[in-house]
Formats: C-alpha cells, structure tokens, sequence
C-alpha cells in the first residue's frame, strides 16, 4: 500500500464497513482521479473540448468537471493562466453543485480557500448577484484572492474573518451558503499521504466541535427559505451525519434535500451514529427522529465512484422568503444594532490592497466630489482611464470605492464591510498615484477582448502566449492590435486565442509587458 494508513482508522473504518471493508481498502492501491472545471465565466464547456490539449471525461455529478489523466500538467498551458479551468479533484466539485447557486443568489462561502469552490459558485453567478466568500486563516486567503482574479470574478468579496463577525455584519443576508467545513481529512488520505500522517493532530473531536460551531453560526446568516450546503472530506460519523443531527434536532425549521439520484452517489449512513457513540442518551442533542432524516445526505466513496472520500448534506430554511428590502435601511438597522457605524474596515496586508497607516478606511466615492476632493479626483482618473481604453458600459453599475489608495468595483455597500478585515472589497481595477491611474492585473482578467478598445490576440500554437506570460517584451506592429475608435498608443488587453491574459502597454512597435511578476511562467 503506498500510503500508510492510521492502525486506529484501519480499525474504525473495518468496523463501519463490514463487509465493504477490502473494497475500500484496495481503493488505495488504485490510481487517483484528477480534475479539470470549465470556468463559464470565460468560456462554455462546448467550446473548451473543441480546444483543449487533453482527453477528457465527463464527471457525473457536475455538467462543467471532467476528468483528465492523472500525471498530465494542466497547469502548464496558456489557457490555465487564461483562467478557462480550475484544477479541482472531482469529488470535491459536488457540493457546489449540491448548492444550486442561480445568477442573483447572496452567497457565502464561510471556509473557503483556497478558492476552488468558489470560483465554481462565481461561474454559476454568472456576474449577477454577490458572492462573499471567506477564511479565517489570513495566509491561506492569499491563495483565495488570487484564484478569484485569475478566474475573472467581478461580484467576489474576500474576507478574513471568524464567522460570528461576519454574522454581525449579515444577519439573514444569504440565499445559499456553503461549508466546505475543516475536518479531519480522512477522504483525502489517498491524495495526500501527509493528511494520514498528520490525523492525529486534527481529531476528530476537535473537529466536531469546530463544526458544530460554524454549523449554528451559518444559520443566522442564512435567509428564510435559503439554502446550507455542509461539506467534508472525511468518513467520521461524527463529522457528518453526526453534526447534521444535531443541527436538525437544535433546529427543526430545516430540512434534508435529498441529492440527484442521477448522480449515483451512496447515502448517508445514521446507523453508523450508534455505532461510533453508543453511549449517547435520547435525552443528548441529537434525536434518534433527526438522526434518521440524515439517510438523505450524501457520500463518495474511493471503491464506488472515481474520487476521493466527501460528505454532503443539503439543508434547507423551509420558511417562506422575505421580499425585497431597501438595502439602506437594512444597513441602518444593522449597523445601529453593532454599533459599527463609525468602525474603519481594517486593511489587508497585501501588496494590492495595503493601505497607509490612517487612511484604511472604505469608502464609496459619487463623482461629485461629496466625498472630498482627493478622493473624487481619485474616482476620476479611474472614469478617464475607463473611457480611454474600455467600452462604453463595461463597468455596468459597479460602484467604485477606495481602500488607500486602490480602486474597486464593489458588489456591496462599504458598510457592509465596516470593522471586517477585508482583503478585496470587490473587482481590483487598479491604483491611483500622483493623480495617475494604473491598471491592476485582475481588471484584465475579469474583462472580455471586445470590452477593451485595444486588443492584441497571441497564439498559444507559436508560443507567443507563453513568451508574454514569462514577461518578454514583445515586438508587435500596429496592424495587429484591434482597435476599436482609438489609436494604437496605450494600454493594450493581450488575450490568447481569443481570451484574456493581461495588460500590455504598446508604443512603436514594442509591447512593454504588464504581466504581473508574481504570476509568471515558469
């Protein structure tokens, strides 16, 4: 067996599995199954398998995800540094789909980084609605933010918070929220030989209690009538069925959606509960009554689908949904009951959105100049650039708003985000410096080749794509660039075949290359 497995997970696992048991077991010494998602804010899974390099196979349950074969470098080719597809292990893409995010939906992904998952929930989207998405670790959020903008998101806002904050700051807000919750990780043993070694130290009790933590948290941020998508990548059953019991039994207004049948994934297992806590009284948190309801929740199984170990359970509000509000006079209500509404948003300690000390505040700036005079003389050297090198409605109704003395373009109201460690308040458009406005990468990656009124198309056949993606300059005659009622100085949108890469900026002839350092081929 290449990896060497817990004796005690052996153990719990033989007894569980019964007779399923050396199934499971030889799972482990079969190949892995890797993953490709089409990211359909770029391009339709249609066009991606008339162009991608590599054989695919569809995954069951989610109409983006295919299979790729395991060994392949997906990751060094043109097209991922276009954002077209995710890197993602295919079971771990059912629980968005499990979500059933429409354009429109308020969501919230509570534990998210690295970014897969909402990235998936972003597609979904479509640009339309708000997607919150979230970790409480401020390293891992880096991974976060960055996935968000090389997949083109436009309506993300990235968080590093603990849950209750976040709840403060959106009672009842969401329509779908997921929990890709921190567990024990015993679903990833096969993919990560380091996840096994280091099972002791995330036990399974330490994670149950985590869970049920965020668990009761999400359901205050949750509308009536919403959606909760609970995820793990474990088998315990006290970090699945367990927790979806007692969530049911301190909670009766929710419900168990069962999944697709068409996915042919296994059901969840309640009996297991006696088995791994026979001790348990009637008269404890979990009912025997919620227990049984969790038959309807899902799981992937290493020996039964081609995948590795996940959980999900779809709980859903059965209250009716509240009409419409006035999105002031919620703020109002929300902010006078925290008493945050003098609270600065507290800056992000990275490169793109750190601010200087004092002047951390969000702010959302109209063009005539209410909000102070350097400040709409900041907001206006970002409507000239706009108007200079993007078509007319690109940025829709996005509203600009400051953090230092960066621009964004942010889905939500700033306070919303009063007193949130925030790490992108929105769409990153670019900086302001001495009253000049620079393009940001993600602003190039979020926009489309016909929204820029300079294009230039590189080939990822010739390799001309890879050679701007290693930061060469590049010498271009005007007669390639497309144009659309300007001329060829200035910033140019460099796309290959047909999709966005980054910004260039051509003079003469030669392309000076804007493609981000930290974000090179290499």
């Amino acid at each position: 067996m290449a990896v060497s497995l817990p004796p005690l997970f052996l153990a719990r696992m033989q007894t569980l599995l019964g007779s399923e048991y050396p199934a499971y077991l030889a799972s482990y010494e079969q190949p892995r199954f890797a993953g490709v998602r089409v990211n359909t804010l770029k391009i339709a899974p249609e066009a991606f398998l008339e162009r991608t390099p590599f054989d695919l196979q569809p995954v069951p349950w989610c109409d983006t995800g295919f299979y790729i074969e395991e060994g392949l470098k997906p990751g060094k080719h043109p097209y991922y540094h276009a954002g077209l597809y995710y890197i993602q292990e295919p079971s771990a893409m059912a629980p968005v789909e499990a979500l059933d995010v429409k354009p429109g939906d308020r969501v919230l992904d509570l534990c998210a980084a690295p970014g897969g998952k909402s990235t998936q929930i972003a597609a979904k989207l479509q640009g339309r609605g708000v997607l919150v998405t979230n970790d409480i670790s401020e390293q891992r959020t880096k991974a976060l933010a960055k996935n968000i903008e090389l997949y083109g998101v436009r309506n993300a806002v990235v968080l590093n918070e603990t849950p209750e904050r976040i709840r403060n700051a959106f009672p009842g807000y969401f329509s779908k929220i997921l929990i890709d919750a921190p567990c024990s990780g015993e679903g990833m043993f096969r993919k990560d030989a380091d996840m096994a070694r280091e099972w002791a130290k995330h036990s399974v009790e330490k994670c149950s209690m985590m869970q049920r933590d965020i668990l009761q948290t999400a359901a205050g941020l949750l509308a009536p009538g919403g959606t909760i998508v609970y995820s793990t990548c474990t088998f315990a059953p006290e970090e699945n069925e367990g927790q979806i019991a007692a969530f049911l039994s301190r909670h009766p207004e929710f419900e168990v959606v069962p999944l697709p049948k068409e996915w042919d994934i296994s059901r969840g297992r309640p009996e297991w509960l006696e088995v791994s806590a026979p001790e348990r009284s009637e008269a404890e948190e979990c009912s025997r009554e919620a227990a049984a309801k969790t038959a309807e929740t899902g799981r992937l199984w290493p020996h039964l689908i081609k995948g590795e170990g996940h959980f999900v359970a779809v709980l859903r509000h059965t209250g009716r949904p509240l009409p419409e509000q006035d999105e002031r006079e919620v703020l109002a209500t929300v902010m006078a009951s925290a008493g945050r509404e003098g609270a600065p948003i507290q800056a992000a300690k990275r490169k793109a959105g750190k601010s200087k000390p004092g002047s951390n505040n969000l702010k959302a700036v109209s063009r005539n100049g209410a909000n102070g005079a350097d400040s709409s003389a900041m907001i206006e050297s970002w409507h000239a650039f706009a108007s200079a090198h993007l078509e007319k409605g690109t940025i829709h109704e996005a509203q600009p708003v400051l953090f230092g003395s960066h621009v964004y373009l942010s889905p939500l109201h700033p306070a919303r985000l009063n007193g949130l460690r925030t790490i992108r308040p929105g769409w990153y458009a670019g900086t302001v410096k001495n009253g000049r406005f620079t393009p940001g990468h993600p602003l190039a990656a979020a926009l489309k080749p016909e929204e820029a009124l300079r294009w230039l198309n590189l080939y990822a056949e010739d390799g001309e794509a890879v050679k701007y993606l290693k930061g060469d300059t590049l010498q271009i005659p005007a007669d390639r660039l497309v144009l659309r009622g300007c001329d060829p100085k200035g910033y140019v949108l460099v796309g290959v075949d047909g999709y966005s890469l980054g910004w260039g900026k051509w003079q003469d002839g030669m392309l000076k290359n804007e493609y981000p350092a930290g974000w090179r081929w290499t």
